[in-house]
């Protein structure tokens, strides 16, 4: 209403007017109970605001909101897979029901692996204070376990891990009765052991040319869990001594061993294609043949293994022959290139066939006595242009050496590799003194 309308009104109604105008006033500057919604409303700090049932929305979803677990302390029960069981059997055991075992299985990708359990495997369950099933931890290896934990009537798995740290270890022996006893001398694990043996195993005959005195020194990684060690891992450098001459190997950022210059440590052919015991016969072109009597050149070696030890290929190639005759038994015929054919002759079975082609080291057939022999034994022939050469003393090809930045970069490395090795060479030899010199 206009002021001037106002000034018109009885004197009563003016002054009811601007009370009914104050009042208003004052109910628009004093503050409400509830704060505004807005989200950029402001607060007193010391007072107490109720909040609006429309913030609830505020929060994230339900399906973005993690389930809240309270950890009490459980009771477990622990399992060891063995033959005939499955993850139904041991609930069972322990009483958890069918539906809960399906439940759990199938809540996600990584708990459906629990349906196919193998031998060895562990399995820990854990329950409350109420004997109610509440979590399942599945150890995968020394640093990765499965945990499945229940929520009402869902299961929530993860996988946990803890890192695994490297160090490097060092180990060194000198052979007193044979290269197995120096090597668990040394420390070195069975593994450890036989690839020692397959690194040096292109230059020395493990079965024949070690001797007293002959030595070696490993450079090697271990795994490491919260400072416990889980493992060994690569073999990073190693020299060895045998019978006065020392070979070196250095392994490459590719795996591959090397010597000192970049020269592959792997040749072209095993030097012994069988894991034998000893050697009956070696390569002698006026043998007196044991069967006939006759004097008849043995043109190859035989190794004496027991019946059904594996045969391996002695390089790539393919199968130029794998059939039975009454003189060579089962036998595998195998050319390399048109330079080089290996022969494998008496054995109990054959493992491919003519034509196939086939890697080094993969496994041929197996050791036994067919043919005509006097024992089980492999006869092992190697062939040069079609000459016979004695495949214990034969100079074998070399495979492909480094060259170019190859070289360059592995030569660094090996430069490093083998100042770490003597380092530790080094620290042995004064230990070994001190230890003269106290006695």
């Amino acid at each position: 209403m206009p002021v001037k309308h106002i000034a018109a009104l009885p004197r009563l109604h003016q002054v009811s007017i601007m009370a009914l105008s104050a009042f208003v006033v004052l109910l628009i500057l004093l503050p409400t109970e509830t704060p505004a919604s807005h989200p950029d409303a402001k607060f007193e700090v010391g007072k107490q605001y109720s909040i609006p049932l429309d913030t609830v929305s505020l929060l994230p979803p339900e399906s973005e909101q993690q389930p809240v677990v309270a950890y009490a302390p459980l009771e477990w029960h622990k399992f060891k897979v063995k033959a005939g069981d499955s993850l139904a059997v041991i609930f069972d055991r322990v009483g958890i029901s069918p539906t809960t075992l399906y439940r759990l299985i199938n809540s996600d990708k990584s708990t459906k692996s629990l349906a196919s359990l193998k031998v060895g495997d562990e399995i820990h369950l854990g329950f409350d204070e109420n004997g109610l099933f509440t979590q399942l931890v599945q150890p995968k290896n020394a640093n990765e376990k499965l945990v499945v934990t229940r929520i009402g009537d869902e299961f929530f798995s993860k996988t946990e891990s803890k890192q695994i740290d490297t160090q490097v270890n060092f180990a060194s022996a000198t052979i007193t009765s044979s290269f197995w006893n120096a090597g668990v001398a040394a420390g070195l694990n069975a593994n450890q052991i036989m690839e020692l043996a397959g690194i040096f195993g292109w230059d020395i005959d493990f079965a024949l040319d070690i001797r007293q005195g002959d030595k070696f020194s490993v450079l090697f990684e271990e795994q490491l869990v919260e400072g416990e060690m889980i493992g060994r891992g690569n073999i990073l450098a190693a020299t060895f001594t045998n019978q006065g001459e020392t070979f070196t190997a250095i392994r490459s950022e590719t795996g591959k061993y090397y010597d000192e210059k970049g020269r592959a440590m792997r040749k072209a052919f095993l030097r012994s294609p069988v894991n034998f015991r000893y050697v009956s016969s070696n390569f002698n072109p006026r043998r007196l043949h044991p069967v006939t009597g006759r004097v008849k050149a043995h043109r190859g070696t035989d190794y004496v293994a027991p019946v059904g030890t594996p045969i391996w290929a002695a390089g790539d190639g393919v199968v130029m022959k794998s059939a039975y005759n009454k003189f060579n038994g089962h036998y595998v015929f195998i050319r390399h290139s048109s330079t080089y054919i290996t022969k494998y002759l008496h054995l109990t079975k054959r493992k491919v066939k003519t034509g196939q082609r086939v890697k080094q080291g993969q496994t041929i057939g197996t050791l036994g006595g067919t043919g005509r022999v006097t024992g089980p034994h492999l006869h092992y022939e190697f062939l040069v242009n079609g000459v016979h050469k004695n495949p214990r003393t034969v100079k074998l090809p070399q495979s492909k050496s480094l060259a170019g930045k190859e070289k360059t970069a592995f030569i660094e490395l090996a430069k490093d590799r083998m100042a770490q090795l003597n380092k530790f060479e080094q620290l042995l030899a004064s230990i070994g003194t001190l230890e003269r010199v106290s006695s």
